[in-house]
């Protein structure tokens, strides 16, 4: 061997992480398992959404709004609302699921106790709460909504709600349960809820939980009222659609009293079908029915005439049996069904139909919100009980819309911007593993360096961060604003 310093000297390892060339985890039937790691998480995303409420002052907001004067011992009043928040959030719809959620190390992290008291403690106190807490969290969203608007630099002059209700079926014995309108559980009591979203964000704007008769006009005249009064400050110009539901002249006036321009489905009482039988019918190109029209029209009670527009089907002839006698007539007289809207709008009828058409998606949204905040997860047969869940349950759903606004793209439109849904946003946002250490005083979370959506985290938590009050206005942390 040659005394040189090459050969004597061991060969340096290359530096960089191409060099390294780790072995693949082998995971098997045999391989070891212990219960003994500490501080760990599968709830990591919860961090975004303790800054935004921080951010945002909600603890400052709970406090100020929702007057109970009994006194909590296990956990503060505020502490007891973002509670089940979360939990509504994170996928546990029902009181007694709290009890998974007992030692979860982020959870209780955030509200800044070693464990949550058992079920029973939260079913006595929303049990203590009084009725009128629902509309206080009605007004708590509301400031939310405006705080969001301006730190997401949302400027929006105009936007189109969306109003529906949907059924709730009562399987117990819940105070205000009626048999009323339930297609899907004929029979069965139910409650129908209004609700009400702004299309263009997707989020949960105004709502009240109803018992299972159908809302009278003065109801949705006073649902629409609180509606208007709930919309951020940068809304300019309103566009409404409602269904049949909501066509009544209470409702015209509402819309018409606060200058929003509007397109109801109309139901076809006898008075408007021989109306339609006498109005002058065309084709319909654009559309996919086979005439159309427009009137002017009066119903009983209304306080003037309105623009109807109609769109006509031919029925099919229903196949008849083979031994049935077939009838003859000398007159060819097909039936129609008939598509019938009012609206204050001058579009062509092609336009206000496709418009009034883009409602479908707030089925969507009520579906999201039923299945996967927990709307129908009545915790109680107490009324008041439901009608605060109700409400918390839409505060968990509006937090995933607000993260999608200050997440969004730079150059996102209102029109392009897509909504992702509470499903889909714990899966890629929420259920992330993360370690919770505490060094120095310090306490931090420590994510995986392999999770997918790292980039868009730190964007999103560097803006949910800059977010600063300055003189109860919150200056926007995005620099382009979206618009229509």
């Amino acid at each position: 061997m040659k005394n040189r310093r090459q050969h004597s000297e061991k060969t340096r390892a290359n530096q960089g992480v191409g060099a390294v060339h780790s072995e693949p985890y082998k995971i098997g039937a045999s391989t070891p398992y212990d219960f003994e790691g500490k501080n760990l998480t599968a709830y990591g995303g919860l961090l975004p959404i303790a800054t935004l409420l921080e951010k945002l002052q909600f603890q400052q907001l709970v406090e100020e709004t929702i007057a109970v004067k009994r006194v909590t011992r296990s956990m503060s009043l505020y502490q007891f609302v973002l509670a089940m928040v979360l939990a509504l959030y994170i996928g546990f719809p029902r009181l007694y699921h709290l009890r998974f959620l007992e030692r979860e190390p982020m959870l209780v992290g955030i509200l800044k106790v070693l464990r949550l008291p058992p079920q029973c403690t939260f079913w006595r106190f929303l049990a203590g709460l009084h009725p009128s807490v629902a509309g206080q969290v009605l007004k708590i969203q509301q400031a939310l909504r405006q705080r969001v608007w301006d730190a997401a630099h949302v400027e929006l002059p105009t936007v189109t709600l969306d109003t529906d209700t949907t059924v709730h079926t009562l399987f117990g014995n819940q105070m205000g349960g009626r048999k009323s309108y339930n297609p899907k559980n004929k029979g069965k009591k139910s409650y129908q809820p209004i609700l009400t979203f702004v299309a263009e964000t997707r989020e949960y704007v105004s709502g009240e939980l109803r018992n299972g008769d159908r809302p009278t006009g003065v109801q949705i005249a006073r649902h629409l009222d609180s509606v208007f009064a709930a919309l951020p400050r940068q809304v300019q110009t309103i566009y409404a659609r409602a269904d049949s539901g909501f066509y009544c002249g209470e409702a015209v006036e509402a819309y018409a009293n606060r200058g929003v321009h509007f397109i109801i489905s109309a139901r076809k009482t006898s008075r408007l079908v021989d109306a339609l039988k006498a109005a002058d019918w065309k084709r319909s190109p654009r559309t996919d029915a086979d005439g159309q029209c427009e009137f002017r029209y009066q119903p009983e009670g209304w306080d003037r005439a309105y623009r109807f527009i109609a769109l006509r089907y031919t029925q099919k002839p229903q196949a008849k049996d083979a031994g049935e006698p077939e009838q003859y007539q000398l007159f060819d007289t097909p039936d129609y069904s008939y598509r019938v809207f009012v609206t204050d709008m001058n579009d062509a009828i092609d336009v206000l139909v496709w418009f009034y058409n883009q409602r479908a998606g707030a089925e969507n949204l009520i579906k999201e919100a039923n299945n996967d905040a927990g709307l129908a997860a009545y915790p109680s047969a107490r009324w008041a009980m439901n009608c605060i869940h109700f409400q918390l349950a839409m505060l968990a759903y509006n937090l995933n819309c607000w993260l999608v606004l200050f997440s969004r793209e730079e150059e996102a439109k209102a029109d392009t911007l897509k909504h992702t849904t509470l499903a889909t946003s714990r899966l890629r946002f929420l259920f992330v593993a993360a370690k919770i250490w505490r060094h120095a005083g310090r306490v931090g979370v420590s994510y995986s360096d392999h999770y997918a959506e790292k980039g868009l985290w730190q964007r999103l938590m560097d803006r949910l961060r800059a977010v600063v009050d300055q003189n109860n206005s919150f200056t926007p942390v995005i620099a382009a604003a979206l618009r229509c």
